[in-house]
């Protein structure tokens, strides 16, 4: 199977704008992620998809591959899709979507998502992992998913789902378990084509969760349960977090 990792990066964050060239410990964050992606077992390929000449050239610098993709993007999913379109010499018949804000992404989770695609039945996968902490359930910044038996999500939300009927808040991680979204996805490219032309639905538009887009309009998101933590990096503040390793 032909995988690639696409990696997007957009200069112009409002919250952090140049943050995909923010130096950690002597290396940019983008150079960090796409060191880690080298890493996987599974990906092929590695593609940097940015709408900035100072990002690309910087990438070419340290030795990876870039591609200068539109400025008019409103997510990596539309991003990824115009790299696998640019490419016309390789089939690549997975393409993971991998955040560009996550320096220390565990390559083995990019391996967990690939392997999800053994199955022929797959068409998108992402990672979830449990939650032990009643701040983290209760926050919208961070997303629930509920699955079926099947591992399928079922629905995401950003707000604590179940709901646990007859019992306070601060008790519900006792009652049931709780899964919040992992911020990565693969897809097959025949689905991945499909995807990128839908027009926003209802569900989305209300959580402003582009996989509910998905799900909407019958598309089965396979899940993969990971035992690391993921760390973004949304702002500079966030970068004074990071354990430098």
């Amino acid at each position: 199977m032909n995988i690639i990792g696409i990696i997007p990066a957009r200069y112009a964050s409002t919250r952090f704008p140049g943050k995909p060239l923010a130096m950690i410990n002597g290396k940019s964050m983008i150079q960090r992620v796409y060191e880690q992606v080298k890493l996987s077992k599974q990906i092929s390929k590695i593609i940097v998809a940015t709408d900035d000449k100072r990002i690309a050239d910087h990438v070419e610098s340290f030795g990876g591959n870039s591609c200068m993709t539109s400025e008019n993007h409103n997510s990596g999913t539309d991003r990824s899709f115009e790299v696998v379109q640019t490419i016309k010499d390789i089939h690549f018949d997975v393409v993971i979507n991998i955040q560009g804000d996550e320096p220390y992404i565990n390559p083995t989770q990019i391996d967990l998502l690939a392997s999800g695609f053994t199955k022929k039945e797959v068409e998108i996968a992402t990672l979830i992992k449990k939650i032990h902490q009643n701040e983290e359930l209760l926050s919208p910044n961070v997303v629930k998913v509920i699955t079926d038996t099947s591992k399928n999500a079922i629905y995401f939300s950003r707000s604590p789902i179940p709901y646990v009927r007859g019992f306070m808040q601060d008790q519900w991680l006792s009652k049931a378990d709780y899964y919040k979204h992992i911020g990565i996805y693969a897809y097959r490219t025949t689905i991945l084509e499909k995807i990128v032309n839908l027009p926003i639905s209802n569900l989305e538009r209300t959580e402003s969760l582009e996989q509910l887009r998905w799900i909407e309009n019958g598309f089965k998101i396979h899940t993969e349960l990971t035992e690391f933590e993921s760390i973004a990096v949304d702002t500079p503040e966030d970068l004074k977090k990071l354990i430098i390793q």
